[in-house]
């Protein structure tokens, strides 16, 4: 299966560069994955897609503002600092923009000096371990200090840090948003439930592996970036209920998704459980969990575009895309959604 096969063209005023006013006023295309149907709608229509006892499931963790910037001591450079995976209290593992300005214990400002990191490690794929010194609570300082890291393809200045931020996030760690959950509203949420539709959550902090693009020719090739996932044990006694009983698992995002499958191949079934995952999902792959998905648009020859061709099948998707751009839908990040049932 050859990475080409997942491409296709899309012109770049299609991407949404800020979000919607309204969380639930995006476009949604619903598909059939059997047997390709399109429906054009709304996401407000949502709920009359969604039966009782359908279980959505979302990915509750929250973004942090983790890109930095900063001023190399000693001198004048200015050096960017996304924050990636927390190895301990105080090192965190980063991509820095330029590296090449910072060598080894080379020491980057932030602020007035508020906070300081040190480069500890430097990492094969040109990552780097970085050690932050600073007075008080980190977290405190980042939300001062910090920016969201909006993806690079969105230029336009977010006027609020929230709208890249699902409702519901809970748990700190990720540097980028599980974005199909941007859709809901607390409001909206608790109307689903109360027509009977069960929600639960699980935890899955979102790294740029999950974004990069692939690099090489073959899909069976690529190797995905370690994420770290959680799912509780009332999240498990939910989904294990609804399998007995027949009904269907909906994933609210890729996220969640790939956490819900790790657990079921990692772990042997639905069971209450934490730990790493790489799960790499393509066509081929047979779903053990989930039953449909929410998810918004995505990049040409990414990971996430072979995941939803999966579950569906690759003609079928870049189809349904097709379809999209010929009814001006928003693609990516702030954009529109799909619903695959």
């Amino acid at each position: 299966m050859r990475t080409d096969d997942f491409n296709y063209v899309l012109p770049e005023e299609m991407i949404a560069q800020t979000p919607l006013k309204d969380r639930t006023a995006s476009k949604m295309m619903v598909l059939d994955k059997q047997n390709g149907n399109i429906v054009h709608s709304r996401f407000y229509h949502l709920i009359e897609y969604l039966k009782p006892g359908d279980v959505l499931v979302f990915n509750n963790t929250r973004v942090l503002p983790a890109r930095l910037y900063g001023i190399k001591e000693g001198g004048t450079a200015h050096i960017e600092v996304l924050l990636l995976k927390r190895r301990n209290l105080d090192e965190w593992e980063v991509l820095m923009k330029p590296a090449k300005r910072i060598k080894l214990h080379g020491k980057i400002i932030f602020g007035n000096g508020e906070l300081v990191a040190e480069v500890v490690e430097e990492l094969d794929d040109g990552g780097r371990i970085v050690r932050f010194s600073y007075e008080g609570v980190f977290e405190t300082i980042l939300e001062k200090l910090g920016n969201m890291p909006l993806p690079p393809y969105i230029k336009e200045k977010l006027e609020d840090k929230n709208r890249y931020q699902t409702v519901y996030a809970k748990f700190d760690g990720s540097a980028a948003a599980p974005t199909a959950g941007l859709h809901f509203t607390e409001e909206y949420i608790k109307r689903l439930e109360e027509k009977g539709i069960i929600t639960c959550y699980v935890t899955l902090h979102v790294g740029l592996g999950t974004f990069r693009p692939v690099s090489v020719d073959d899909v069976n090739h690529h190797k995905m970036h370690k994420e770290w996932y959680q799912v509780p044990k009332e999240t498990a006694d939910i989904l294990n209920q609804a399998k007995k009983e027949g009904r269907r698992i909906i994933s609210v995002g890729t996220t969640s998704l790939r956490t819900l499958e790790a657990m079921a191949q990692e772990q042997g079934g639905i069971v209450p459980c934490s730990g790493e995952t790489e799960i790499f999902i393509y066509p081929g792959y047979e779903f053990k969990v989930i039953d449909g998905l929410l998810t918004n648009f995505h990049l040409p020859k990414s990971t996430l575009l072979m995941l939803v061709s999966a579950l569906s099948d690759r003609e079928t998707i870049l189809n349904a895309y097709e379809k999209a751009k010929e009814k001006n839908y928003r693609f990516f990040s702030f954009g529109d959604c799909m619903l695959l049932l």
